[in-house]
């Protein structure tokens, strides 16, 4: 049955307990957020489907603000004072309050703001539930980024300092059961731009943080593997050459014109005029890079076209990759939650917020019962605010002046804390503290966040997939470039699909931007996340359904049988922009990094914007910094 846009009435399924999942009346500036209508035990943002992430409201008082909305803040009197706010609860912000709260005592009254319906930021929890029990789905943060090597001690420390063993961690995913099904990765082959809809298994290409070792991908020789595409044959035989020639592509150059070749030209071009690819042939790479780098081949560079493992540059004299790129690149990706980096938000709120979960332990988080109407208690020395969007940031003598607008009753209050941490999105930060010295502001503004779209469908059965021979496949020239099959993990009580026949979650990916156009990554960002706010539920649902079936039909898929919900995490500003040497100077950006972040007066700033990385650890590592800075 076709999901209709009245079954996702204002961006969410009706599925609460009793009714409606929220009440927008009968709310007073004067009273606390907690005794307004809206937070009840009914509600509970899980479990939502339909268009979830940066739902619209969520960013209605931000984009006020940016399009020069006039707010009196000076005629507001404070309502609550604290000794710490925190603004935004993803990962870094709930960091920077536990920290906080370990740094000034049990009873320091702290509170957390976010913008959004549930907490989390990028770290989001899709729930769905079915006729054979729970599915769980990860709506965006996704898992730990190469923990054994990247992550310092401090980062350690604090993930054991809240129950999470990494190591236990990395046993709970069963990097066997795809491959011991003989699944391997695929290749979708779209009819519109090849002519064809094909599927071809046995995809022997290594890839970037690969959940499956080397050896048990089930793959087929380059060779046999390539010659199954519906490509021409001199399209054929030059992919064929560029994955196992070792050709040097680069002859003739000296050592340092290698390395700033492999720096400043882009993946793509290099295919064009140094293999002699033809743009058919190149269009089989072109999405590759998107899942990793939310960009296509033309936009990154040859350097991080290693990184992604793309064929031919190996053997052509380029500088040895740094020790971070062989982590993010070899690191087995196994350190994954049920719900992805969610669990990881959860236990933080539960560690400062007691009432609002039972259990103590990384395992008891997967299935515990949040109740949402604890967050928010006069009762709790921590609160936790949702829908509750900061638009003003002032220091005073003793502390902040911090004005946010509240969705449910869209009134504009104000708070005290004597300091405070922002650790929303860099780009909105000079728009709240407009007394921020305009260099610091022009810095903050380099970090263009990505815009990504994250869909999570479920799927009657996955037996499609099981008679394709594939657990993930790329798609080319498709929107959502990359499908799979939910991770293999088992964890406190929570049992993975097993049985083809029965439901599964699906994960889509799709890293939007603007390719080919000769713009830069911030100007493609900027100008996708325009396309992306625009586009609605239909038109994404009609994407999904077309691209799915295009897929998976021919092994028996019927879409309008076979999906049973859809979840659309739309992250309008999702991965933090990272360095990208087509577009950047590294000396330049770094500077920019550091005078971003500094302190201002009693407000420190965290997230992973701080660090242009958009990783768990380095959400971490800020939150720790911002901390020190106010209380150093």
């Amino acid at each position: 049955m076709k999901i209709t846009r009245r079954d996702f009435l204002n961006g969410m399924a009706g599925v609460a307990i009793g009714g409606a999942w929220f009440v927008l009346g009968g709310c007073s500036a004067s009273k606390p957020l907690h005794t307004q209508g809206w937070a009840i035990k009914s509600y509970y943002p899980p479990s939502l489907q339909g268009l979830r992430g940066s739902t619209d409201e969520s960013y209605e008082f931000a984009h006020m603000l940016r399009d020069g909305e006039n707010f009196d803040f000076s005629s507001h009197q404070i309502e609550e004072h604290y000794d710490l706010i925190v603004v935004g609860a993803g990962l870094s912000g709930m960091c920077a309050a536990v920290l906080g709260r370990r740094k000034l005592g049990e009873n320091a009254k702290i509170l957390i703001l976010d913008n959004h319906d549930d907490f989390g930021g990028h770290a989001k929890r899709n729930e769905f539930q079915t006729e054979h029990g729970l599915i769980l789905g990860y709506g965006g943060s996704e898992s730990f980024q190469s923990p054994k090597s990247l992550y310092s001690q401090e980062v350690v420390s604090f993930l054991k300092s809240i129950n999470i063993d990494i190591d236990e961690l990395g046993k709970r995913f069963n990097i066997d059961f795809y491959p011991d099904m003989g699944l391997s990765r695929g290749v979708y082959f779209d009819k519109e731009h090849y002519g064809i809809d094909k599927v071809v298994s046995g995809d022997p290409s290594r890839a970037v943080a690969d959940d499956i070792p080397p050896d048990r991908l089930n793959a087929k020789s380059d060779a046999d593997f390539i010659s199954a595409f519906p490509l021409p044959k001199k399209d054929i035989d030059d992919l064929i050459t560029l994955h196992t020639s070792k050709i040097d592509w680069l002859k003739g150059m000296s050592k340092q014109q290698r390395a700033i070749y492999g720096d400043k030209t882009s993946y793509a071009t290099f295919l064009k005029e140094k293999v002699k690819l033809s743009d058919k042939a190149i269009s089989y790479f072109e999405k590759r890079t998107n899942d990793f780098t939310a960009l296509s081949i033309d936009s990154i560079s040859m350097q991080t076209a290693r990184v992604c493992w793309l064929p031919g540059l190996e053997h052509i004299g380029l500088p040895p990759l740094d020790e971070e790129a062989h982590a993010e690149r070899d690191d087995l990706y196994n350190y994954h939650f049920p719900d992805g980096n969610a669990s990881v938000v959860r236990i933080m709120v539960r560690n400062l917020i007691p009432k609002v979960a039972p259990g103590s332990t990384m395992d008891d988080i997967v299935l515990a019962q949040f109740d949402y109407s604890m967050l928010d208690r006069e009762d709790s020395p921590t609160r936790l605010r949702l829908r509750s969007t900061v638009i003003n940031a002032a220091n005073i003598d003793s502390g902040v002046e911090l004005s946010y607008m509240h969705s449910g009753d869209k009134k504009l209050h104000k708070v005290f804390a004597k300091k405070v941490v922002m650790a929303g999105y860099n780009g909105m930060i000079p728009y709240i503290i407009p007394t921020l010295p305009q260099k610091q502001k022009d810095a903050l503004a380099l970090n263009v966040k990505a815009p990504i779209m994250y869909a999570k469908v479920l799927i009657k059965n996955w037996q499609p997939f099981v008679k394709l021979g594939v657990s993930e496949i790329y798609a080319p020239q498709c929107p959502y470039a990359r499908v799979k099959i939910d991770y293999p993990v088992n964890m406190g009580g929570y049992k993975h699909p097993v049985d083809p026949n029965k439901p599964m979650c699906l994960h889509m990916s799709w890293g939007v931007n603007i390719p080919y156009q000769n713009l830069s990554a911030r100007d493609q960002f900027k100008l996708a996340r325009h396309e992306l706010l625009n586009m609605s539920f239909a038109e994404h649902e009609k994407i999904i359904r077309n691209e799915l079936q295009g897929m998976l039909g021919m092994a028996g898929f019927n879409h309008e049988n076979d999906i049973l919900a859809i979840t659309l995490n739309r992250w309008s500003h999702c991965y933090s922009y990272s360095i990208n040497t087509l577009f950047d100077d590294i000396e330049q950006s770094q500077k920019a990094i550091l005078e971003a972040r500094k302190p201002f007066g009693n407000i420190a700033i965290a997230n992973s914007d701080a660090s242009w990385a958009p990783w768990l650890h380095t959400a971490i590592e800020q939150a720790h910094r911002a901390i020190k800075e106010l209380y150093s």
